[in-house]
């Protein structure tokens, strides 16, 4: 009985551990004030050791780009379009294309105008992590920030 007890434990150990699911990124919200009514929202990813995600601006037809949708809000206006550094650009067998990616961290940014003195930044992150064996699904975060 004892056995059977230490074998039952043994499975069901070893079936939690194997459903755990990957997240090897990270995601981070803030807000650097560069005037009384403009502001840059920072989104950063801090990607573990041998995966990657994907740039805002990937080509269609290979993996899914990051994409950040800004909620519609009367507090502020958007300036322009969401930026980021230098991706990584390398041919992925696997798309058949160049890909352009990050490793380790990457912030995107986007410039709001504020309206009032304060606003809350709300909106959706949709991003794709892969490493040299797998792709894992695409994942969708909303976020949200407070500028005062």
């Amino acid at each position: 009985m004892k056995k059977l007890l230490t074998l039952a434990i043994a499975i069901l150990l070893s079936a939690a551990t194997y459903a755990q699911i990957e997240t090897p990124v990270k995601w981070g919200y803030g807000v650097k004030k560069i005037s009384a009514t403009e502001a840059y929202v920072m989104i950063q990813a801090t990607i573990d050791p041998g995966w990657h995600v994907y740039s805002i601006n990937q080509k269609d037809g290979g993996p899914v780009k990051t994409t950040i949708t800004f909620t519609p809000s009367k507090e502020f206006t958007l300036v322009g379009k969401t930026v980021e550094p230098t991706p990584i650009t390398k041919f992925e067998k696997s798309f058949n294309m160049n890909v352009l990616y990050f490793e380790k961290t990457v912030i995107f940014k986007q410039k709001v105008k504020l309206t009032g003195k304060q606003a809350v930044v709300k909106g959706k992150l949709e991003f794709m992590t892969c490493n040299d064996q797998k792709c894992l699904p695409p994942d969708d975060l909303d976020f949200s920030v407070t500028i005062k």
